[in-house]
Order: structure tokens, then sequence, then C-alpha cells
């Protein structure tokens, strides 16, 4: 048994990409300590899988469909949620992720590169539509439902905006400029909304995974057999702790940014990523 977080208890938290493992995960762990969960997915299937599961372990939760992206649909699940549990105090922003065409196939531009087959994915064949839904996903992802849930928030008390970043906001990584990009808003962003919130007692801060493997990007970090890639033992190599992340990682800071332990912090940006940020390789 893990630390008790009684505040937290009938607490309504509202959790976009609620289908996905770590924020699944985070879910989980809000719904034991007696918090009602609301599992937003584009995905409702994968929501209301997510809320059975919740259901099963004794919490509290119900599955809904949202387009992150959409207002309307946004404003649909919000009054879904309203109906269903009441107001929301807490929203995880965890919808986000990267797309192929935003990436490049090495870490360096070679000038022969520039000579290659149509396979090579260089800088200058980096897709303008691709690059565009990586950052609407991220950043305004996490701008729409804040203004759609957040607005209950004002002037009530206990309540906060947790976002996800990322460690690669601090210093990007090599191939995903879209990716980088659009997490380095999510924290400019983070630090705004602490700020401009600050007055209507809403706390806003975010989480910095480091390297957790999921579906996303398992076929990168990891082969077929289970043994790293090249790019997944560069970053291990890079990991003073010498391992991935698991969702669980995320739960301690998660339920301490959602409390009262935390009250007087807001605008933070914490790394979680097994020593990756302190490292510089030497």
């Amino acid at each position: 048994m893990g630390p008790k977080f009684d505040e937290l208890k009938n607490k309504v938290v509202v959790v976009t990409g609620g289908g996905g493992v770590i924020c699944s995960t985070l879910a989980s762990a809000l719904a034991k300590q007696g918090a009602k969960l609301a599992i937003l997915d584009l995905n409702l299937e994968a929501a209301k899988a997510v809320a059975a599961e919740i259901k099963k372990q004794g919490g509290t939760a119900e599955g809904f469909g949202a387009n992150v992206l959409v207002k309307e649909s946004l404003q649909q699940a919000h009054a879904e949620v309203n109906e269903q549990f009441g107001p929301c105090d807490i929203l995880i922003n965890g919808a986000g992720g990267n797309h192929p065409k935003g990436t490049t196939s090495n870490s360096f531009l070679q000038k022969e590169d520039l000579l290659a087959d149509q396979e090579l994915k260089t800088f200058f064949d980096l897709d303008y539509d691709s690059v565009q839904f990586v950052f609407n996903l991220n950043f305004l992802g996490t701008l729409l439902p804040t203004q759609v849930f957040a607005r209950d928030m004002v002037g009530r008390g206990g309540c906060s905006v947790l976002n996800i970043s990322s460690m690669n906001a601090f210093t990007p990584l090599t191939k995903i400029p879209a990716y980088s990009g659009a997490k380095a808003a999510v924290s400019n962003f983070t630090q705004w909304l602490a700020v401009h919130f600050s007055k209507v007692d809403i706390r806003v801060n975010a989480l910095a995974p480091g390297f957790f493997l999921t579906e996303q990007n398992r076929t990168l970090l990891t082969q077929a057999d289970g043994t790293l890639t090249d790019r997944g033992n560069v970053i291990i190599g890079q990991t003073p702790m010498g391992r991935f992340g698991e969702p669980e990682d995320l739960v301690g800071t998660t339920l301490w940014l959602c409390s009262e332990g935390s009250k007087f912090v807001t605008g933070v940006v914490v790394p979680i990523d097994g020593g990756f940020s302190s490292f510089s390789g030497v």
C-alpha cells in the first residue's frame, strides 16, 4: 500500500488520451485514491475498456469519446462528464504523439543524402500536413481541452491542470523536430497558463517523461526479439539508471502534483527520466 491522498477522494478527474498505456495507468492510480475518472479518448472503445478495468478494481470511472482537436467534440464530452460526475476538478492532458512523416531518416544531414533515393527522408522532405498534425495534436490538443474543462475550475479551489510534456522539450532529440518542438510548446504553455490562472486558484504543471516503451515507439527502440535497436542502445547508454521508464514511474509525481502536497507548486515541468537530462554523456 502506498501513501493515501484523502483530498483526492470524490474529485472529478478528466484524462484525455486515457485509452493509452501511460494515461490509463495514471487514471487507475487516481481511482485508487477515490477520485472519479472520466476517461476521454478518440477511440471510445479503448476509453470504455479502461473505465471497465477501473470499475473491476472497485474504482469509479466512465469512458467518453472525444477528439481533442475539435472543440465541439470536447464540449459534447464536457456536457456528458458534467451530467455523469459534475464539474471537473483535475484535468490531465494526456493526448499527444508523433507522426512518421514528421521524422527524418537520419540524425545528421550529409551532402550525399540529397542525391539518395526517395525512401530516405531528409529535413527537406518533411511533410507539411504531418508536421502540422503533430504540432496540433500536442499543443492544440492541450490548449483546447483546457479551454473547455478548466472554465468549471475557476474560483472553486483545489483544482489543477496536469500537462504531459517530454524531456525532449529541454533538449531536442534527433530525427523528430515536429514532436520536440510541439512538446517545447507544451512546456512553455504550462508556464504561461500557470501565471494566467494564478489569481483564480488553478495550478498548472507538467510531467516530462523520459523514454518509456509504448506502442508508438516500441519498434524504434526494440527489435522483434526484444533486444534493443541502435537507437535504443544509445538511449540506455545515456540514461544513468540504465533502463526505460515504466508507466508506474509516473504515478508518484502525478499524485503529488494533483494533491494538496503541492498546493504552492505551479508552473513546473518535472523530468521523470532516470537521469537522462542530467547526463552529459561523459
